[in-house]
């Protein structure tokens, strides 16, 4: 593992990850710098979204050490704990958004939670992020209401609601067509930029991630390979990475069974 710079937001150092007897990952070292866009890709059922929970402190590694902002998640107290999640923000898968909740409640959620602001301050900030994410019509619309791009947004503008400098994004565009993908990664880019984020995003949309992407890594057969920028990536030599761009059936990544 290399050596820790004041820069370096989020590290893994030798993580392996098991869930109820079965290995997940082994072995996993990575760094993910301040204000970086790191992108994961790699087959589906590789453990992308749970070395990303991971990283977020949702899951515990069963071996190594996770730390973020040079704090290791195994050595902090419950109430530090809290303080560190306030300074995440997560777009979850299908985006978990709470059905029964309108679009401004649902991201007045983590504030009600986590701060001491009055409602006329959440009520305001949620207004600001709907607007931000292009949803300055839909504050009263229930989730049910939005199209998959919309409840994508208002994802996203939950996630910004505390204010955090890491981001992470599970599978941001999955399920949409290109064009509102290609929509939500520029907004994705366009937040990054306006809040000094560092981010790190899951999605096996090559398209996205390489428009997304200042580095990849790649899981595959239970562990990560570092390919670097989108050129050096895309001129990978490791036929694992060769055979996931080609979309090749035959190569040494074992398909899921159906």
């Amino acid at each position: 593992m290399k050596e820790l710079t004041r820069h370096d937001v989020i590290a893994l150092q030798n993580v392996t990850i098991e869930l109820e007897g079965h290995l997940i990952l082994k072995d996993i070292s990575l760094t993910v710098r301040e204000q970086e866009t790191l992108v994961m890709i790699g087959p589906s059922g590789e453990g992308k979204t749970v070395l990303l929970k991971t990283m977020a402190g949702l899951y515990q590694a069963s071996k190594g050490d996770v730390l973020i902002e040079g704090r290791s998640w195994k050595d902090l107290s419950e109430e530090e704990r809290r303080a560190q999640c306030r300074r995440i923000g997560m777009l979850f898968q299908k985006s978990a958004l709470f059905d029964s909740l309108t679009a401004e409640e649902n991201v007045m959620f983590p504030m009600q939670e986590h701060t001491q602001m009055s409602f006329k301050q959440m009520l305001e900030k949620a207004h600001r992020l709907l607007n931000a994410v292009g949803l300055e019509g839909a504050y009263k619309k229930f989730p049910y209401e939005l199209s998959g791009g919309m409840q994508r947004r208002l994802g996203i503008a939950r996630a910004l609601a505390l204010d955090p400098p890491i981001l992470f994004y599970d599978d941001p565009t999955a399920g949409l067509d290109p064009v509102i993908s290609e929509r939500i990664v520029q907004l994705i880019i366009q937040l990054k930029e306006q809040f000094n984020s560092t981010v790190v995003a899951v999605t096996n949309d090559l398209v996205s991630a390489f428009d997304l992407a200042d580095r990849l890594v790649m899981l595959a057969n239970k562990t990560l390979i570092e390919t670097g920028t989108v050129a050096e990536t895309k001129k990978s030599s490791d036929p694992h990475v060769q055979q996931f761009l080609r979309g090749d059936l035959n190569g040494p990544l074992k398909p899921l069974s159906f």
